[in-house]
């Protein structure tokens, strides 16, 4: 657990791993936002099912970010869920969940991480490179099912390492 103080150092931001407890705080931030197109929405019984993949960033009882490593193969992991409350963006926390993600990755030994996003730039910034969709395993494609753009699919993918 990373405690990172606040611009205003008044509560200190909690960086952790998720708890069973903090599912539906998950859910709560990522559904407004995926209602805004940013994300795919998550069930509360998808997020309790992959609970063990999320970390999370408290403010006092409340989640006020999130990020989930998804291991899909031997050398593949995905990172997914990557919610930032609004207002604590553009202060560093979204690099600090992939951060967190890409030292978990490397202690799995899992060399390549990816993700699908509809905000490369952010990803790129941080050593992501694109890469074309078609590259990565069938198996990654079963969430795209549920999501309100297929198939017309306008997230990008990009990966880190490999």
């Amino acid at each position: 657990m990373k405690s990172i103080p606040t611009p205003n150092d008044i509560a200190p931001i909690i960086l952790r791993r998720s708890y069973p407890s903090d599912a539906e705080g998950i859910r709560e931030l990522v559904n407004p936002l995926a209602s805004d197109g940013l994300m795919l929405p998550r069930s509360l019984s998808s997020i309790y099912d992959n609970i063990r993949d999320f970390r999370v960033l408290v403010d006092g009882d409340r989640i006020v970010g999130s990020a989930a490593l998804h291991v899909c193969w031997e050398d593949l992991a995905e990172i997914r869920t990557l919610a930032v409350s609004e207002e604590i963006r553009s202060r560093g926390w979204g690099k600090a969940l992939v951060d967190d993600c890409i030292k978990e990755s490397a202690v799995l030994r899992v060399p390549r991480v990816f993700t699908l996003s509809f905000t490369p730039d952010f990803f790129k910034h941080l050593g992501f490179s694109e890469i074309e969709k078609e590259s990565l395993p069938q198996k990654i494609w079963k969430d795209c099912i549920h999501c309100p753009h297929f198939p017309d699919c306008k997230e990008v993918a990009l990966i880190y390492g490999g």
